[in-house]
């Protein structure tokens, strides 16, 4: 089997390097380019990746496939060449009702998680954000905060165990890795303490039927004053009597949407 490794000379390396690239000043021509995108099929080809990126005093840079407005993920840093990893290949999900969890690897996007668990139950859920195209990798290092978070904490603080490669080329699980690298990799950022290959993150209950809206407001219609008010109800807003919820959005002139 051919690996996926793309050079400068590849045809296809401009378009993968730009394919998830939010914020084109770092596809400039005066921004650093990698060397090399390498996208892994396997574990083993991530450990390799590392070990030769050391030997060789070439710069890793992570891509879980996410957005990535920061240009951290695969733009060179201080003129040093280097390699992008691009965990594209790595997007398996698996699901498990009975145990309230989810394993998944770190190329997955939140749009794909939210999809997979909704076709397993519909009233189980993981915390996180709601922009579908961001890589679970990257999101979950990052907090991962969302609009559950008032009641179910951040996404990281529902990874239960995970996989990583370390800076030596090993694979490591909550158990090997001990519990201060574990607490690290949670909110530590991407690629700092090792390169995630998956997560395993809690499911948390929701309603089969969940309840959004939007209230738009500028400054001069006294935004601020709505914003804080919503901020000392929205917590205890599923405690409230329902002819007091109906009174708030009618005041607020909201639009509700059943999903």
């Amino acid at each position: 089997m051919i690996e996926p490794l793309y050079t400068r000379n590849t045809s296809s390396f401009t378009s993968v390097l730009k394919s998830t690239a939010q914020n084109l000043r770092f596809l400039t021509p005066s921004v650093p380019k990698p060397e090399l995108i390498f996208t892994p099929l396997q574990e083993s080809h991530i450990q390799a990746a590392v070990i030769c990126s050391k030997q060789l005093s070439i710069q890793l840079r992570i891509r879980s496939g996410g957005l990535d407005y920061e240009g951290l993920s695969f733009a060179s840093q201080f003129g040093q060449p280097s390699l992008v990893l691009y965990l594209s290949k790595f997007r398996s999900i698996n699901v498990n009702i009975h145990q309230n969890t989810t394993w998944v690897e770190a190329g997955a996007t939140v749009g794909e998680v939210h999809y997979r668990i909704a076709e397993e139950s519909k009233l189980h859920a993981f915390t996180a954000g709601l922009c579908t195209t961001l890589g679970i990798g990257g999101h979950i290092t990052g907090g991962a905060y969302g609009p559950m978070m008032r009641k179910y904490g951040l996404g990281a603080d529902n990874v239960v165990d995970a996989k990583i490669v370390d800076s030596n080329g090993n694979v490591l699980d909550r158990q090997s890795m001990g519990e201060d690298l574990f607490w690290a990799i949670r909110g530590g950022a991407g690629g700092s303490f090792g390169i995630i290959v998956s997560w395993k993150m809690r499911l948390v209950p929701v309603p089969s039927i969940v309840t959004v809206f939007t209230v738009p407001k500028t400054l001069e219609q006294d935004g601020i004053r709505s914003l804080y008010k919503w901020q000392k109800i929205a917590h205890k807003l599923d405690d409230l009597p329902q002819s007091l919820c109906k009174q708030l959005l009618q005041i607020n002139r909201v639009k509700i949407s059943r999903l």
